[in-house]
């Protein structure tokens, strides 16, 4: 099997590996945009879907927390404090507020779902006053797996690099693929972006420059190189021929 072939089937088993991380957002398309030396090219597994300018493209702007189910939300309200109100979103993604009902709250950021709840309780209150406030959430996270010292999750507690995460992941082994290390990273409910970053070829140049920043809920997955594939099937000496001339 060549590398070509290799990585892609480490990218379908690492995107089914993203995708069932989230789980939680629904039954969707999946789909990804895969970036190799600059280029997108992007994957979809609709089967009659194309690609066309439809495809999304990666986020610029700085990351907003979005609320999860269990979180739980502190609402205040300033000129009516009879309607302070404590929820926790249900594992639907809905709240249950006062005096008005359910109202969806996953998926959202709180500002959005601020907005939504003045809406919501304008059918009462004239220009209400509230502010909402998170108490118990979901703390944001990366993961790195493959070929490091300490594969796992990682609390995500500011700006931290692809190279910084490795680091903190105990660093590359010795069947590590330092040039194809995969970056994935969902833009929007329906799609992954996957990028290969050659960390090798920065770290030989001693150049950082490229070195992405990671956003949470970002997964690294470190493959294994050309030998550590063939390692298993190489005699070792305690395997080695034996010859005895005395018996030719």
């Amino acid at each position: 099997m060549n590398d070509q072939s290799w990585i892609l089937k480490i990218l379908a088993i690492a995107l089914i590996v993203f995708s069932t991380a989230y789980s939680a957002i629904g039954q969707g398309t999946s789909n990804a945009n895969v970036h190799d030396g600059g280029q997108t090219v992007a994957m979809d597994k609709t089967p009659q879907a194309t690609l066309d300018e439809n495809v999304p493209q990666v986020q610029k702007r700085g990351w907003r927390y979005t609320i999860h189910p269990s979180d739980t939300l502190e609402l205040s309200f300033m000129l009516t404090p009879e309607f302070n109100q404590t929820v926790t979103v249900q594992p639907d993604g809905y709240i249950t507020l006062r005096n008005v009902g359910d109202l969806p709250a996953a998926g959202h950021t709180l500002p959005e779902l601020t907005e939504s709840i003045k809406t919501a309780y304008s059918k009462i209150l004239h220009d209400p006053v509230i502010s909402v406030d998170p108490k118990d959430f979901e703390k944001p996270y990366f993961v790195v797996g493959g070929q490091v010292g300490k594969p796992g999750k990682f609390d995500w507690r500011g700006d931290v690099t692809l190279t910084q995460a490795i680091a903190l992941a105990g660093g590359f082994t010795d069947a590590a693929k330092h040039s194809q290390v995969l970056l994935f990273r969902r833009i929007s409910d329906q799609w992954t972006e996957a990028r290969i970053i050659n960390v090798k070829k920065m770290l030989n140049s001693r150049n950082l420059q490229e070195d992405p920043v990671l956003r949470p809920g970002d997964m690294l997955v470190v493959p294994k190189n050309a030998l550590s594939k063939i390692k298993p099937f190489l005699p070792t000496t305690a395997a080695g021929a034996y010859y005895n001339p005395g018996t030719f």
